[in-house]
This record gives C-alpha cells, structure tokens and sequence, in this order.
C-alpha cells in the first residue's frame, strides 16, 4: 500500500492535466449540445440528424477517435498556418468534447420535447418572447434533466481522457500505459485509482448540483459549482504555475527502449540547464510527422522505419547507404534533421524459445515456411501493417495459423506461455537473453537495418547550444548497454523507474 500511495502523490502534474483536459471537453460538449438540442427540440430533422451524428461518433472507439485527430488537424494546418498545434491538447479536446456530446444532447432533447405543452402554452399567453420562454420557463424545468446528462459525459470523458497519452497529451492515462508496457502494476493501479476518484468526485460534485436544481437549492447549486470551479483553478495552478519559459519536448513510442532513451536525452539537456517535457506512448507515424512539424523536438527513431513506413522503400541498402538517404530526404521534405545514429540497433526479428527452435530445428524464418500452417505467430499492436512485415512474409512465403497482437512486453509472455510460437521481437530488448530466445536468421535480408537515430525538428536542429549537448550521445551505446537497460525496467523483480534506468545506462556510457 505505500508503494501504490506514494506513487499515487506523484501524480500532481497528471492529475491537474487529466482535470484541465477532462473540464475542457465537457465545458465545449455543453457549450454545442445546449444550442442544438433547442434547436432540435423544435424541428425533427434536426434531431434526428444531431442525434444520429452523437451517436455514430459514441460507435467508434475512443482510442481511434483521438488518432483520428491528428492528421485531420495536420491537414488543417496547412489552411491555419504553422500556429496549429496537431499534437497533445487541442486534438484530445476535440475527440473528448465529442464523446461528450450524445448523453448531454439526449437528456436535453427528451427533456425539451417532454416539456408540459400547458406550461408552453401559458408562457405564450402571458405574452413572452422566445428568449424570455427559454431562459424563465423552459431552462428551470429541464435542467435536473440536463444535469443527468452532463454527469453521464462527465464519467465517460474522465474514463476516456487516460487515451489522450497516445497523442502526446498528458494526462492519467500516462502512469497506465507506463505500467502496462512494464508490468509494473503499480504504476497501473495508482493511475486507475486517479481515474476512478476524479471520475467519482466529479460526479458527485455535479450531483450536488443537479439536487440543487431540482429543488430549487440555491446554495447547493452554487457550492457544487464553486467546488467545481476550485478543482479547476488548482489544476490551472500546479499545470502552469512552475513554467520557467519554452521547453524542449522529447516523444517517445510506446514501448520501454523509447521511454529510456527520451530520459537519458531528457536529463542530459537538463544539465545543461533546458527545461524538458515529455511526450509518451506516441505511434510511429504520428511520433515522425511530430517531429518533422515540430509538434515535438526531439525524438528517437530506427532507420528501418523511417525507410519503409515514411519513405515507402522496398529496397534494402547497407546501412551507410540508407542513412545517407533518410538524412537528405528528411532535409528535403520538411528540414528535420538527423543528428546521428545512437550507436546500436533496434531490429524486428522473429523469435523463438531456445528449446522448441532446437527440437523443431528451427534456424532460420525460411524454416518456418513449411510449417507455419499449423502455428500461431504474436506481433505488437502495429507489426502486422508494417510492410516490413509483408516484405518478410511474401519473401519466405509464410502462412501462420492465427495471428495476434500483443503489446511489446506482453507478447513476450504470450511465447513463454505458449500463446503463440513466434513473435516479431525486437532485437535490443532484454527479454531475449533473459528468456532464452533465439532470433531467427534473416538469409534473404527481408528485414532492413533498423539503427537508432535522433531526430530534431527543423527549428530545434538550428539550436546550437542543443546539438552540441546531444552529441555525446552519438555513437555511444552498445547494444549490450541498451539490453540492460530495457531488462531493467522489463525484468519481473526490482524494477527500475524509467529515469532510474537512463541515469544508469548514462554512467555506463560515461554521460
């Protein structure tokens, strides 16, 4: 309990991120759902159509609803100008303000539409103007009902925000992803424990508020409000209040390598006295155009990657070649720019247990061909869209049984466990060595070299103070190093924090 109760008082920044972005979506769910359920409630083709809308977006799940933000924000800027953030708040509070929007817009239709057409009638005969109607009349009587709805969205968005880290936004969810990629439970209870209690305060809050409008109590309807108003204050004061100036923003993917490497880069730039946050749990492709829109500064990608996601290359040169290649066209097409490979390399590989590799004398992927029929093959969540993938799968011609996703540290699990017999692993992770995996050879060079680089946005690159404090880093890790690293955090006993682990693999290194 005192570990889980001392990582909960560490959630400060996260809280008041989650309060803030949770506040702001309702606040503009509330501000569109009001006027089109008047609206509505005086013409059926607009209720059926708003409604209709409200519901179609509840159908898609909220994680997607999030990344659906992003390019549309992307593409957006080009109209906007290079003002128009495509990264972290605003696309959480446009897909959040959304989800928001069906229980608010329902109570406040069926509320309205079951008005007492005699009440209606009187307000009519006592001469009152429309606005007169709404504000004396018809707002009083259906703002119980009104107040359900907005409690409803209130629980749903809280829960629905902790989505928000997979686009760069801050938030509880941080602390869950964290611990999830980890195992480290924690991390996930202490942030699930955050969740819950905001969701369930925020409720009550707003219950005390709808008790007050029911029974016309004005002193509980304004202590609700002030209460309300209060927690959002606070979170304004601690999310806000320690701003020195700019920061240099650090992305990281979604899995243990990334979320080190970002602190090792994170606290060598704080001791030369930047100011650092942190992006976390980022895809791919988001994480690059990110980077190369300057969403983020700083990011650490793989050659291989870059090669066949952003560049769409099939061809596979030698490293030297291809790196060559990556830095011209990143230079060419928005002016990030390459600092320099990180000294190691982050491969796909597909891995297998030692021992069923031996008995079934699996070698090679080209072993796999001829018996892949009647096996079960794990990748993380992105591995089996990436033409990586297809390239490898159409070069040896394999045709697994049944494929399933994981996420990178639970797939390792899934091959222990026997869920699946192989997996798309990655080659730097210590989990390999730790459970006596064996990668297979890749003859046919189907899989391309995937060398860590940094990767600085096309403003940052031009900061001189900046590149020279990163460096140091160039060519300095060993992929023994980033093993030990990345098991350090992975491993099942005495986990290291993130920041633990880059500090060390720093001393390692010599930083």
């Amino acid at each position: 309990m005192s570990a889980i109760w001392t990582t909960l008082l560490g959630l400060g920044d996260k809280l008041a991120a989650h309060v803030l972005l949770s506040a702001a979506a309702i606040a503009l769910g509330i501000a569109v759902a009001l006027p089109l359920a008047v609206w509505a409630s005086r013409s059926e083709p607009v209720a059926r159509a708003t409604l209709g809308f409200a519901s179609l977006v509840q159908t898609i799940p909220a994680l997607a609803l999030l990344a659906l933000f992003f390019p549309i924000l992307l593409s957006l800027r080009a109209v906007f100008g290079e003002g128009l953030p495509t990264l972290g708040f605003l696309p959480a509070l446009l897909a959040l303000a959304l989800y928001a929007l069906l229980p608010i817009l329902r109570n406040a239709v069926t509320a309205q539409v079951n008005l007492d057409p005699g009440v209606i009638e009187a307000a009519h005969g006592v001469g009152m103007t429309f606005w007169q109607r709404l504000r004396l009349v018809e707002a009083p009587l259906t703002a119980p009902y009104i107040m359900a709805g907005i409690r409803t969205a209130a629980v749903w968005t809280i829960g629905a925000a902790t989505l928000a880290t997979t686009i760069g936004q801050p938030s509880l969810g941080d602390p869950i992803f964290a611990g999830l990629q980890t195992q480290n439970w924690v991390l996930v209870l202490a942030g699930c424990i955050a969740s819950a209690g905001l969701a369930l305060v925020a409720d009550a809050l707003l219950g005390l508020i709808e008790k007050g409008l029911a029974t016309r109590r004005r002193m509980l309807t304004f202590g609700g409000l002030a209460a309300v108003l209060l927690g959002v204050l606070a979170a304004l004061a601690v999310q806000f209040g320690d701003r020195g100036g700019d920061r240099i923003v650090i992305g990281a993917k979604g899995f243990s390598e990334q979320y080190i490497l970002a602190r090792l880069i994170g606290q060598g730039l704080q001791a030369e006295g930047f100011s650092v946050e942190y992006r976390d749990g980022l895809g791919s492709a988001v994480a690059h155009q990110a980077v190369s829109t300057g969403a983020i500064d700083v990011l650490v990608d793989y050659t291989g990657t870059i090669w066949t996601n952003q560049m769409e290359r099939s061809d596979n040169p030698d490293r030297e070649t291809m790196l060559a290649e990556i830095a011209a066209w990143e230079t060419r097409t928005s002016g990030t720019h390459v600092l320099g490979r990180l000294g190691f390399e982050n491969a796909y590989g597909l891995a297998m247990p030692r021992a069923a590799a031996e008995a079934g004398g699996f070698a090679s992927i080209g072993d796999l061909a001829g018996r892949a029929q009647g096996m079960t093959i794990g990748g993380d969540p992105e591995f089996f869209e990436r033409p990586e993938w297809i390239a490898v799968r159409e070069a040896y011609g394999l045709r697994f049984a049944a494929r399933r996703n994981f996420s990178p540290t639970f797939m390792y699990n899934a091959l222990t466990s026997g869920e699946a017999d192989v997996i798309g692993a990655y080659t730097s992770d210590g989990r390999i060595a730790a459970d006596d995996l064996v990668i297979l050879d890749d003859p046919e060079g189907a899989f391309p070299n995937y060398d860590a680089i940094i990767l600085l946005a096309p403003a940052t690159g031009a900061d001189n103070a900046l590149v020279a404090a990163l460096e140091p880093l160039v060519g300095a890790i060993s992929v023994e190093a980033m093993r030990e690293a990345n098991y350090s955090v992975d491993r099942d006993e005495d986990k290291l924090s993130f920041g633990e682990a880059a500090r060390r693999l720093a001393e390692r290194i010599g930083g």
